[in-house]
């Protein structure tokens, strides 16, 4: 058993091991970097039951967050720049200096970058880059902030072990969450003026319930309300479920409120992917319903062909189900601008004009299982834009509940669908009429 203990060394010996272990932990870590770097692009986390690379290097190199996060970035670049892990491995360059550059880094400067800061500090690779790279010395006035302010990191920031985040926190350094016992936490964070304004309002409102006006029950109170209306809108959750089958839909999608709430309370809220290890994923952030069998292979919106799925992985299983190849085009499809609006006809209004060459391109009839979420689905304002009635927006809105599992962009196509059709807008009208 190793002792650790290096007392029986001589000096000359001991530094000439402590020499070569940190030119051994140079070209390890270069070699650390590349292997990250690939499996991050080949997304070999994903089978893993992994959301992002960043969780797998916590969970499966037993990394901190902030040292994977770090490494990470720095591996990205280095892809680009492979020089940077040779000046790496030869000790020209250390990894927060890399970190340091890598913002800076084009193909037209990596050489001479790298050259300049060779053997320099981290102190003065920063030094070295504000005078290839200085801002504008314009005095700023400074007024009362809009919105929420983000304090600023030197790269390589190494955050404090205290701070803990929520479970896919991405990097806000704005909210500020600190542990200070086993049960209670202490969150600086900046608030906008229409902010505050609520949470007085909201202090205003519970006077009876909280005399005391505790923000931080305030706070919870509204998560609580918060919670439990975004839980029935997109899981169906409720207290109290309504008896009967409810409103057919034609569309195959279509999934019923009582389905939506059986699949949350049998999934637990979190993805369901398992990996080949028997690893199931941790994600309980951008859950979507995903078809077993996809839709457009006979695939049924029932209980028994549905799951939950993170957004990583039901893209992957869309990739499993039609091909990488065939995802991807459908990604850069869904990315590409939109082509320029058709000439108007002459007997059409300008609403109608925009309208029908939004509605040009129909629903889509292959999968979408992997769309992303949204957390506003109302159709309602898009529709009041386009120069509807209220009634009508209202009316078309909800016959667009029917595509439970549609994007924002495919609702209001079918509304306008609905519309612009000659018998369906009347039926639009007379079913707002009668309301």
């Amino acid at each position: 058993m190793k002792t650790w203990s290096l007392g029986h060394l001589a000096d000359h010996e001991l530094l000439r091991d402590l020499t070569a272990l940190a030119a051994r932990e140079r070209v390890n870590t270069a070699e650390l970097l590349a292997h990250i770097a690939e499996v991050d692009e080949r997304k070999l986390y994903v089978p893993a039951a992994y959301g992002c690379m960043r969780d797998w290097c916590v969970g499966e190199l037993k990394m901190s967050e902030d040292a994977a996060a770090k490494r990470i970035h720095v591996a990205r670049v280095a892809r680009r720049f492979p020089l940077l892990l040779a000046a790496l491995a030869d000790g020209r360059l250390h990894l927060s200096g890399m970190a340091v550059l890598a913002s800076n880094l084009t193909g037209e400067n990596v050489d001479e970058l790298v050259t300049a800061a060779t053997h320099r500090s981290k102190k003065q690779i920063e030094d070295m880059l504000r005078q290839r790279f200085p801002k504008s010395d314009e005095l700023t006035l400074v007024t009362e902030t809009p919105g929420a302010v983000a304090d600023s990191h030197a790269p390589g920031h190494v955050q404090s072990p205290d701070i803990s985040h929520a479970p896919g926190h991405a990097e806000q350094a704005h909210v500020r969450i600190e542990r200070l016992s086993a049960s209670s936490f202490s969150m600086t964070l900046t608030l906008s003026r229409e902010t505050n304004d609520k949470l007085e309002y909201a202090k205003d409102l519970l006077s009876h319930a909280v005399p005391s006006g505790d923000a931080g029950v305030v706070i919870d109170r509204a998560l609580d309300a918060l919670i439990t209306k975004l839980e029935q809108k997109k899981f169906g959750v409720t207290s109290r479920a309504r008896a009967g089958i409810g409103r057919k839909s034609v569309s195959p999608r279509h999934i019923p409120t009582a389905v939506r709430r059986a699949i949350h309370q049998r999934d637990a809220g979190r993805c369901t992917f398992v990996s080949a290890s028997g690893r199931r994923c941790d994600a309980t952030t951008r859950l979507e319903f995903d078809h077993e069998t996809p839709v457009a292979r006979g695939g049924q919106s029932t209980t028994a062909n549905l799951r939950l799925r993170c957004r990583t992985h039901n893209q992957y299983a869309a990739e499993q189900a039609y091909g990488k190849e065939f995802m991807r085009g459908k990604r850069e499809k869904a990315s590409a601008p939109r082509s320029a609006a058709p000439p108007r006809k002459s007997h059409e209004t300008p609403s109608e004009t925009v309208a029908r060459s939004v509605a040009a391109e129909t629903i889509s009839d292959e999968p979408l299982d992997a769309a992303p979420p949204c957390d506003d689905l109302d159709v309602t304002p898009w529709l009041r834009k386009l120069g509807y009635s209220a009634a009508q927006a209202r009316a078309a809105a909800e016959r667009c509940d029917e595509l439970v599992d549609a994007t924002l962009e495919q609702r209001v196509r079918y509304g306008l669908s609905l519309l612009l059709a000659p018998h369906r807008k009347e039926n639009v009208r007379t079913d707002s009429a009668s309301a």
